[in-house]
């Protein structure tokens, strides 16, 4: 019989209303969720451990290190074959990422939740946390990295984003597509993720911050985090990786301080490129010492920039890393 851990985080896989209409909190521990299950998936045993338990959108980098260092430990009992994490949906897709940046054991790793909370009679739940297990313990999983199992469907952690606010089957991976699917306890993949990105992040840098610049915006914000003492910015750019008038010029201001200045594009599918010039274009941030993210969103982005500050990497080391997401 092989063994699972469920590591439990709170979410709303988690929560339920303290009273008729009122406000729903995470509340219920990993044993809860377990015994909700319709049916247990056969021939796997699940150990429980409980995590922090809250909402996703309260969580912080600080915490979800330590929860990538619980699971790395787990992951390291040879009698463990994989974990499932359940996580709220808010920022699932960030949790996961850092999994996949600081996790390096080949074994499964799956983050699951729900968007209806456990206190509905339409809960996506325990259908969701059934999948896992089930993926968890599957050897199809093995070396794929850690990935997010949602109504049926499994998502890279690289690759996946919500994309609904409400709906049941609101991750998807735009411009990649699924992983595979779960199907009456069977899994199967249809492809492999991108190669492997891991690091050693002893910490993570909490101070690096997302600028998401809107026609017209000012750099005013750029300024005002180089006053305030951030380690470094993500610029939420349009397009190719473009930004307003006068960004170019806000972030050499940053970057001559030594603050790296990293631009994503808030498009959901596609990558960065020097491409546009003149002010602010891609072309142009690039000349000013910006490092372009590829094909990572700016949430990543930031998350990845946060792991390699954490681990003191130099500038070089830092492009170096963006680079392999070109």
């Amino acid at each position: 019989m092989k063994q699972v851990v469920l590591i439990s985080t709170g979410g709303t896989i988690a929560s339920v209303s303290d009273h008729a209409g009122g406000p729903v909190n995470a509340a219920l521990a990993g044993e809860r969720l377990l015994d909700s299950l319709h049916q247990k998936p056969d021939g796997i045993a699940v150990r429980v451990e409980d995590f922090p338990a809250r909402g996703s959108y309260a969580l912080d980098l600080a915490t979800i290190h330590a929860l990538c260092a619980r699971i790395t430990e787990t992951l390291a009992d040879a009698a463990v074959a994989g974990v499932v994490v359940t996580h709220g949906t808010d920022t699932m897709e960030e949790s996961a990422f850092l999994a996949y940046l600081l996790v390096r054991s080949d074994k499964p790793v799956i983050f699951t939740g729900a968007q209806r909370h456990a206190g509905v009679a339409d809960t996506d739940g325990p259908r969701n946390l059934g999948d896992a297990i089930t993926c968890a313990a599957s050897d199809a999983l093995t070396g794929i990295g850690p990935v997010i199992l949602f109504e049926g469907e499994l998502h890279a952690a690289r690759d996946v984003t919500k994309v609904h606010a409400s709906r049941v089957d609101t991750f998807r991976s735009p411009g990649f597509g699924k992983l595979g699917d779960v199907d009456e306890g069977r899994v199967h993949i249809g492809r492999r993720p991108g190669a492997r990105v891991t690091l050693s992040a002893p910490t993570l840098d909490p101070d690096v911050e997302i600028i998401a610049p809107g026609l017209g915006t000012t750099p005013r914000l750029l300024d005002h985090c180089g006053a305030s003492g951030v380690s470094g910015v993500v610029i939420a750019g349009f397009g190719r990786g473009n930004a307003p008038m006068g960004f170019a010029d806000a972030a050499k201001r940053l970057i001559d301080k030594g603050i790296p200045v990293i631009v994503a594009t808030r498009c959901a599918e596609g990558r960065t490129m020097a491409v546009y010039g003149k002010d602010s274009g891609a072309t142009t941030l690039v000349e000013a010492g910006c490092l372009l993210a590829g094909e990572l969103s700016p949430y990543k982005a930031r998350l990845l920039l946060a792991a390699l500050l954490g681990q003191g990497a130099t500038r070089e080391e830092i492009a170096a890393a963006f680079a392999r997401f070109a």
